[in-house]
């Protein structure tokens, strides 16, 4: 390509990367657009993790005493995709579900960013929603009507139950007692059906029960009209448009496969997350500073175009970090990304070094400073090159063995070892070439 070209690519890039990196003030230009103010700056925000924007952290412990021993790593996963599909349901974004083992117990670590209310959480994850249909059995008793709790012993499991669920979903109208307001409506899978029909066929004119972990959701319960063909029927309570959404989520999630228990739960504050960042922020801008004056004082000019490469090469990653370049998902960033990021500004002066001394030594042999360049780079390429590959495959090793936190270092210094690398190479040669001729 020719260098022109490349010059007006690289700055084409920063100025990209400079319009994604500016965060959004209420003091910047904005347009408006039928009187509503629209954005330029500030589009994209940078996604933070639990320990920078707070949230909500979980530690969940499964009780597997009724559970074989060879199927409990088995159960262990089932409960955490249970878990991870409830959240996603939610629409709780980048979230953090995994599973451990310590010694004998199986745990479950659950972060939620952004969401404060510790309780909610709980309520969300927490609760195994074992959907099941009951049918009254007999004539209760005088004593069974005048007790709620004698009653409920009344009904007896029919077989139909969440695992004959299709879908269930939020709607609102008329529920018992001509209340109106939210209600779940659920549809049964073929087979489900086929059992709902059976059921209600033979208990025209009887209360059929649906319990949530043996809970009755509607109390008194519904009584059956008729038959009902199709494997469809509405979940009718007093409930909030909230409860009836945690609703529907935990019975499209399906039941947890193992009981629960939450043995730990913690709120983080954004003051917390802020004042990370503030520090954060300190310490890159002081690393930035350390290297260029370094750069400078050691290589003079050249050090100069290096400092300019490694401006340009910030301002791409954090790019980059936003968008993901429109392909992956944009990097969460957490404290260990951030200590994964300051560490890349100083290995992205790795490669000008051994470029630069290259380049002293070939004019110390007699080569001009434009032959120079041009070798010094063809040169010093298999050393680059062979650096490089051995971070981005320490990297591969962190991500793949280690937990979040260590997952979130090895991205971000994997992303700012591959751009330092195009920045070396290209922004800073572009730079060399133009001054040098």
């Amino acid at each position: 390509m020719r260098p022109r070209v490349v010059l007006w690519t690289v700055l084409f890039l920063t100025i990209l990367a400079l319009w994604i990196d500016i965060p959004s003030f209420q003091q910047m230009p904005a347009l408006k657009i039928l009187d509503k103010r629209v954005e330029i700056f500030g589009v994209l925000p940078l996604k933070l993790g639990l320990d920078l924007q707070g949230g909500t952290q979980l530690v969940l412990e499964t009780q597997m005493e009724k559970i074989a021993s060879d199927n409990r790593d088995s159960a262990l996963e089932s409960a955490k995709q249970v878990l991870e599909k409830r959240v996603n349901l939610y629409g709780i974004s980048e979230a953090v579900v995994q599973s451990s083992k310590v010694g004998s117990q199986r745990r479950i670590l659950i972060e939620l960013p952004g969401l404060k209310n510790a309780s909610d959480a709980a309520n969300l994850v927490g609760k195994t929603a074992q959907l099941d249909f009951r049918e009254m059995v007999g004539t209760p008793s005088a004593e069974a009507t005048e007790s709620a709790s004698a009653l409920i012993e009344t009904f007896k499991p029919t077989g139909l139950t969440g695992a004959d669920l299709k879908k269930a979903q939020v709607t609102f109208g008329s529920g018992q007692g001509g209340r109106s307001g939210p209600q779940v409506s659920i549809e049964f899978t073929p087979k489900g059906a086929e059992k709902f029909a059976e059921i209600t066929k033979r208990n025209v004119d009887k209360p059929l029960g649906m319990f949530l972990d043996g809970i009755p959701i509607s109390w008194p319960p519904p009584v059956v009209q008729q038959e009902i063909v199709g494997g469809n029927a509405v979940i009718t309570g007093q409930f909030t448009t909230e409860e009836a959404k945690n609703l529907a989520i935990q019975l499209n999630a399906g039941a947890l496969p193992v009981p629960i228990k939450i043995i730990e739960q913690r709120s983080i504050g954004p003051t917390l997350g802020a004042e990370s960042i503030n520090k954060s922020l300190i310490a890159g801008i002081i690393g930035i500073l350390i290297v260029a004056l370094f750069m400078w004082a050691y290589y003079g000019f050249l050090g100069l175009i290096a400092d300019g490469a490694l401006a340009i090469y910030t301002l791409l990653v954090l790019a980059v970090f936003k968008t993901g370049l429109f392909i992956l998902p944009p990097v969460t960033l957490t404290l260990a990304g951030i200590a994964g990021f300051i560490l890349s500004i100083g290995m992205a002066v790795d490669a000008n070094i051994l470029i630069f001394e290259r380049m002293k030594e070939e004019i110390r042999w007699g080569k001009t400073k434009t032959l120079a360049l041009e070798l010094g780079f063809k040169r010093a390429w298999s050393s680059i090159w062979a650096s490089n590959v051995s971070s981005l495959m320490t990297a591969a090793i962190l991500f793949g063995m280690g937990t979040s936190l260590i997952k979130g270092f090895a991205i971000t210094l994997a992303i700012g070892v591959l751009v330092s690398m195009l920045t070396a190479v290209v922004v800073t040669r572009t730079f060399l070439r133009l001054f040098i001729r």
